[in-house]
Formats: C-alpha cells, sequence, structure tokens
C-alpha cells in the first residue's frame, strides 16, 4: 500500500500532475478561442457551461491551432525547462536551445499538442471530480443527498446503492490520481523522444564541442609559444650573466646587455600573457587570436638569447595576418628549440622566402655534443610539445611541416610552407 501511495500521491507523481495542470492552464486560450469560433455552429450559442458535445469540439479543435503554434522555435526551451523541472526526466536527455530544423520543430509540435491535450483532460477531471467525489461520499450521511441520488435513479431499486457512497467517492479520487499518474508517466517516457536533440542537434553539439576543444587548443599554443620561449631565453641569459659575473673581471656591458634582453623578453610576454587570459576569461572566442606578427621579427631576434642569421625576402613583409602570426610563432618555437638542445652559442640558419603561392620557413641550428645536452637539458628537463605545436600551426593553415636532422648530419633543420591562402581563414 505504501509503495502504491507513492507511486499515485508521491513527490513525483504530484510534481507530474502540477504539470498536467499546467498543461490546462496551456490550453485555455486555445480552448476559448474555439468555443468562439464554434459558437454560430451551436443552437442558442451557449458553449461554456452548455452541453458536453460542444465542449469537446472545442478541445478537439483547440489542439491542432495549439500545435500550429508550437513551431515557433522558442517553444522547445519552454517546454523543455517545464518538463526538466516537473517531469523528473535526466536533463542531459533534453536539447538544448531552440527548435531549428523541420524535424525538431515537429517533435516540439507532437510534444506540446501531447501535454496539451493530456493536461486539459485530467485538469478538467482535477476540477470537477473531488466535489463530485466528496458529495458522493455524503450521500449515506444526508438526507437530502440520499433524496436527490434517489431521484436521479428515479425507477430503479436502489435504495441500497446509496450505501456505496464512501467506497465509490474513495475510488473516484483514487482513479484520478491513477490517472494523473498514467498521464504523468506518458510524458515523462515521450519527453525525451519529442524533446531530445534530433540528429541536427546532435551536429551542432559536436560542431560546438570541437570548436571549444579548436579554441582551447589554440590558447594553448599560444601560452606555450609564448612562455616557453621566454622562459628558455630569460634562463639562458640569466645563466650567461650569472657565469661572467663569476669570472675575475666581469664583463658589465655584457651583464646589462643580457639583463636588457630579459627585461624586454619578459615585458613582451607578459602582455602577450595578458591577452590570451583576457580571452581564458571572457570564456568565448572572439575571433583573430592576439598576437605580434613577422612585423615583430626584428625584436624577437634581437633578444632571443641566442644569434640567428636571417635571411629573409623584402616581400614577407606584407603577408596576410594569420600567415604573419603563425610564422611568427613557428620562428619563435624554433628558436626556443635551439635553445633548449641546440649546441651552445652556435647561431641559428633562419631563412624566409616567398614563392607566388607559399611562404617557406626554414631553420638550422648545429646539434650539441654531449656537452650540449647537459646545458640544454639544464635550460628544460625532460623537452616539449614544440615540433607538435609548429605541424599543428602549420595544418591549421593547410600547410606542411617537417623536422629532423639536416642531409650531413651535423644540424637540425625545421622546414615549413604555409600557404599565402589560409585554408577557412587561418582561424
Amino acid at each position: 500500500m505504501r509503495r502504491l501511495g507513492g507511486v499515485l500521491l508521491g513527490r513525483r507523481a504530484l510534481m507530474r500532475w502540477a504539470h498536467l495542470v499546467l498543461g490546462g492552464a496551456l490550453l485555455m486560450p486555445y480552448w476559448l478561442l474555439a468555443s468562439v469560433l464554434l459558437a454560430p455552429l451551436v443552437p442558442g450559442g451557449g458553449m461554456i457551461g452548455g452541453a458536453l458535445a460542444p465542449q469537446l469540439a472545442a478541445y478537439a479543435l483547440a489542439l491542432p491551432m495549439a500545435a500550429v503554434t508550437a513551431v515557433f522555435p522558442l517553444t522547445r526551451p519552454m517546454s523543455v525547462a517545464a518538463a526538466r523541472a516537473l517531469c523528473g526526466v535526466p536533463a542531459e536527455r533534453f536539447a538544448e536551445g531552440p527548435a531549428r530544423s523541420r524535424s525538431a520543430k515537429a517533435r516540439t509540435a507532437g510534444w506540446f499538442t501531447l501535454h496539451l491535450g493530456a493536461g486539459g483532460l485530467v485538469s478538467g477531471a482535477s476540477l470537477a471530480l473531488p466535489p463530485f467525489a466528496v458529495a458522493t461520499m455524503a450521500v449515506p450521511f444526508s438526507r437530502s443527498l440520499r433524496e436527490s441520488a434517489l431521484s436521479v435513479l428515479y425507477g430503479l431499486d436502489a435504495r441500497w446503492l446509496v450505501h456505496l457512497g464512501v467506497p465509490a467517492g474513495l475510488l473516484m479520487l483514487l482513479a484520478l490520481a491513477a490517472a494523473a499518474a498514467g498521464a504523468g508517466a506518458l510524458l515523462a517516457r515521450q519527453a525525451p523522444l519529442l524533446l531530445g536533440p534530433t540528429p541536427a542537434d546532435r551536429l551542432a553539439a559536436a560542431e560546438r564541442r570541437a570548436a571549444d576543444l579548436a579554441a582551447r587548443n589554440r590558447l594553448a599554443r599560444e601560452l606555450h609559444d609564448s612562455v616557453g620561449h621566454a622562459l628558455s631565453a630569460v634562463t639562458l641569459q640569466a645563466g650567461a650573466a650569472r657565469r661572467v659575473l663569476g669570472t675575475g673581471e666581469p664583463d658589465l656591458a655584457f651583464v646589462r646587455e643580457a639583463l636588457t634582453a630579459i627585461e624586454e623578453t619578459t615585458r613582451r610576454t607578459v602582455g602577450e600573457l595578458d591577452s590570451v587570459l583576457g580571452m581564458l576569461r571572457q570564456g568565448e572566442d572572439e575571433g583573430e587570436l592576439p598576437g605580434p606578427g613577422l612585423e615583430a621579427l626584428g625584436g624577437l631576434l634581437a633578444h632571443s638569447g641566442v644569434r640567428v642569421d636571417c635571411e629573409r625576402a623584402d616581400d614577407t613583409a606584407v603577408l596576410p595576418e594569420p600567415v604573419s602570426r603563425e610564422a611568427y610563432r613557428i620562428v619563435q618555437e624554433g628558436l626556443s628549440n635551439a635553445l633548449r638542445h641546440g649546441r651552445s652559442g652556435a647561431p641559428v640558419a633562419l631563412r624566409l622566402r616567398t614563392t607566388d603561392d607559399e611562404l617557406e620557413i626554414t631553420m638550422e641550428n648545429p646539434l650539441p655534443g654531449d656537452e650540449g645536452r647537459a646545458s640544454a637539458s639544464v635550460v628544460r628537463p625532460g623537452g616539449g610539445r614544440g615540433l607538435r605545436g609548429v605541424a599543428e600551426r602549420a595544418a591549421l593553415l593547410g600547410g606542411r611541416s617537417a623536422a629532423g636532422p639536416a642531409p650531413d648530419g651535423a644540424a637540425w633543420r625545421v622546414s615549413v610552407r604555409l600557404p599565402l591562402r589560409p585554408v577557412g581563414g587561418g582561424r
């Protein structure tokens, strides 16, 4: 009995009952409009409070009217909010946002019609049946009610029926609760089917997740390249200054130059870091990522912490912004790799030139001996993800990259080709 009571009158059942009453309330404007439209067809024009048949006709006309209005996109978010709160269905089984596709609108219209149709019947019964059931249970205890009941049953030998008023009334209330629970359970079963995501919704959600992941990866690359290069350069410059100060006659000019490079590198990196973190705080991707392009390459090479022999064609000064920005980051990462893993003090050869449709970037630095490897491990133990980042940046623009020992085996070469018309705008 307790379990049956929970099914019929438990918290979930009552919440679903409230959801049905809400559907009945939403049906009322359509039913009133249908009553006005049908009034000329009813003798005497009496619809409200009149015979049952015209009211059922108005109910039947109100449902397709409700279905037509349910095709508006915002109907689904409102229906989902009500069903999520009152039907006891897990939130993840519902679709998010307005219904855009034809399939989503059709499903929403089906749900809205079902909700209002079932809600109208249950609401009507909830208003009419309890007073009648209470009056029926009072028949055995009231002479006037007994006489009224016998007059209704005139011609039948039904005096003994009046003594069944209490169980009959209780059965009516039980039937109402069972009907409400059954209708609520029906809506709860249909809600994920009619308000759940369509294939188009799932595709759109997958695209949003992919876009979010791509945005996070882009921000991670920016942080890795900017901060990683800065830390490598600062560590190398600070280490060199410390060694010079430890000599008998320190070269103060060299120390001053190293400290200046550290200051300018950190100042530039803090600005870039602030821009990227600002995008993270906003929680969204607002177009192009902030960052320098090849116009800032001179400052990068001057304070990179490694000597660079740069061969740069004049036409690389005017490039599409995405290409220029990604090329700057690729060069920055190549210099970072040279700092971490190249031969200490050896120059880096950098060549930038353009063809009709590509920007070619080539970087070479001599490979270290055992002593060089030891110093590189001090700069950054364990290595990093730089080459993968270079490959990702090239692929983002529709380009390609390669990295490995040069043919003579004495140097490490990074070669990148970027199309001057990036795929997808280079975002």
